[in-house]
């Protein structure tokens, strides 16, 4: 297992201890989907994250803390859905899945 993979499965299971069990790798051993616009890459020992067009890191040792900023994060959104995500959830997933966020 890569460095990045490692640090992504770290960060999975902390986020799995806090609840959020939607969060999903994409394939390429670096990146989780938390929900989708929230997104968690791990490179040059950060963890990057990204919601909608903002972005954020955090530092790779820092799994735990990383976890709980994210998981606040998607709580956050998960209560006041942002306009943002509307215009996302229809070009990736389309018109008849709108209503499951």
């Amino acid at each position: 297992m890569t460095e990045s993979g490692a640090a992504t499965e770290k960060l999975r299971a902390e986020l799995q201890t806090l609840g959020v069990t939607t969060a999903y790798d994409v394939g390429d051993e670096a990146t989780l989907s938390v929900w989708i616009g929230l997104v968690v890459r791990y490179r040059d020992g950060l963890y990057r994250w990204q919601e909608g067009t903002v972005q954020r890191r955090h530092l790779g040792t820092d799994p735990v803390g990383c976890a709980i900023r994210v998981a606040r994060r998607y709580t956050e959104l998960q209560a006041d859905i942002p306009p943002w995500w509307d215009d996302l959830a229809k070009e990736l997933r389309g018109d008849p899945a709108q209503e499951y966020p």
